[in-house]
């Protein structure tokens, strides 16, 4: 039957391009990146969600009617995902809580059955995410746990399909390789090969600040305590059982402001989009090659597709909320404003809108309310309160016009005014409006007030 053969889409993993970095400042090196971001399912992990899986069927861990089980940062949920979907398998999968939205609303068109657990915990703690899928695998019948932290067939992906890749594209002419480690797959992969064609060869490690491996690097001790980081798919608080060091001679840690703002550049100097590990692993590559007095081609990493990070990575919104991208302060309410008017980041409508364009505006952005804004100054409030009493005796009141239904009757706060005049507003039950005599600058809600608490007081 044509539904048991081999799917096409298995060929297309793997064999993925590597391209010069050429619109940024490499110092004296050549930096190659490799695309696997092109990677049918979006990144490196399709190498090892294929691998394994096939492993596990080889030795008769998976059977037909099987359930694939695994603890993931999304990404290789994903390649499990695509590979057990395409094979017929159920897939179980625990992401922690942190991971974007893409992700998760990728994991589940293709079926899979997607837990969210804790990123705020510890291995030992039940919710941590790899106990957690450890606990399910041994619960679910038929269960197969993928277990990429321990998995032999994790790191053997790698050694015999990334790392001859590299070397055959590079012309066997490579002297440093900057790998970030999650499971430690990738960079135990590449040193086995690596240890027998070119033995010379540097492995640079990438980190994300808060995680304990750069510190392993250099000291060769464990600490007992991590930090925690925005960055996805890398780091640990632990060091993984598959992991090989040995090769490693040099690791960064990188703050996550840094990593994002790299993963940025690398959009808009190369035209790449890649994700916040890949802005790390750049950062590591871009300060080990112009620390290099002597020329010196460096391959690293396009570890996954950024489109999977747009809410986050490439949300002006979101890093300013995180404290990840800095705009003009102006010492006053204003800086508190989750979304500014005077740099287009407010939802509004005109007050000659219809009530469905403003029903259609807050279900799209999440939103409860919405300012009414004419010729730039701020004309009404629209809640949903208001607009649900308004159609809930005729859906036709849909077609009225934003200008009967809104409230005119609003207080506002002026940019002067103070924290405690701020939170009395709140402690109302109301959304403070700051705007003055001329303009409007936008509104401050209960959680861009706890935002401001924990930029100023972390």
């Amino acid at each position: 039957m044509q539904s048991q053969s081999k799917p096409a889409l298995f060929a297309l993993i793997g064999n993925t391009p590597l391209v010069e970095v050429t619109r940024i400042d490499t110092g004296p090196c050549q930096l190659f990146l490799k695309l696997e971001s092109q990677n049918p399912g979006g990144s490196i992990k399709d190498r090892i969600g294929l691998v394994m899986i096939e492993a596990a069927e080889a030795d008769g861990r998976l059977k037909p009617g099987g359930v694939v089980v695994e603890a993931t940062a999304g990404n290789t949920g994903l390649g499990l995902a695509l590979v057990a979907r395409l094979k017929g398998y159920r897939t179980v999968l625990v992401v922690p809580d942190k991971m974007s939205s893409e992700k998760i609303l990728h994991l589940k068109a293709l079926g899979a059955e997607v837990h969210l657990t804790r990123s705020d915990v510890a291995k030992g703690h039940p919710d941590y995410y790899q106990d957690y899928a450890a606990r399910l695998a041994r619960e679910l019948p038929g269960a197969f746990f993928a277990d990429q932290f321990n998995n032999p067939a994790n790191p053997l992906a790698h050694e015999t399909s990334t790392a001859p890749e590299i070397w055959a594209q590079s012309g066997h002419q490579l002297d440093a390789i900057v790998v970030g480690v999650g499971s430690s797959g990738t960079l135990t992969g590449l040193t086995r090969f690596f240890s027998k064609v070119q033995p010379a060869l540097e492995f640079v490690l990438a980190d994300p600040q808060g995680s304990i491996l750069a510190e392993y690097v250099k000291t060769g001790q464990v600490s007992e305590t991590s930090g925690s980081w925005a960055v996805e798919g890398i780091g640990e608080d632990f060091i993984p059982a598959i992991a090989d060091f040995s090769g490693v001679r040099h690791a960064y840690s990188i703050s996550d402001e840094e990593s994002f703002a790299c993963a940025r550049t690398l959009l808009r100097e190369e035209g790449i989009l890649g994700g916040s590990s890949t802005g790390t692993l750049l950062a590591a590559a871009l300060q080990y090659c112009r620390a290099q007095t002597t020329p010196k081609r460096v391959v690293s990493f396009v570890c996954d597709t950024g489109t999977r990070y747009l809410s986050k990575v490439y949300n002006d919104a979101w890093m300013i909320d995180q404290g990840l991208l800095k705009r003009p302060l102006f010492g006053d309410l204003r800086d508190l404003i989750g979304r500014r008017f005077d740099e287009g980041e407010v939802i509004s409508v005109a007050s000659s809108d219809t009530l469905m364009t403003a029903f259609s505006r807050m279900r799209s952005a999440d939103l409860s309310q919405l300012p009414v804004i004419d010729n730039g100054r701020l004309a009404g409030i629209l809640d949903e309160s208001d607009l649900l009493l308004h159609v809930s005796a005729d859906p036709a009141g849909f077609h009225s016009l934003v200008d009967g239904t809104m409230t005119t009757r609003i207080e506002t706060l002026a940019p002067e005014a103070s924290l405690q005049l701020l939170r009395d507003t709140l402690d109302r039950g109301l959304t403070a409006i700051v705007a003055d005599d001329t303009r409007f600058y936008g509104l401050i809600t209960r959680f861009d007030l706890l935002n401001h608490l924990r930029r100023t007081h972390p």
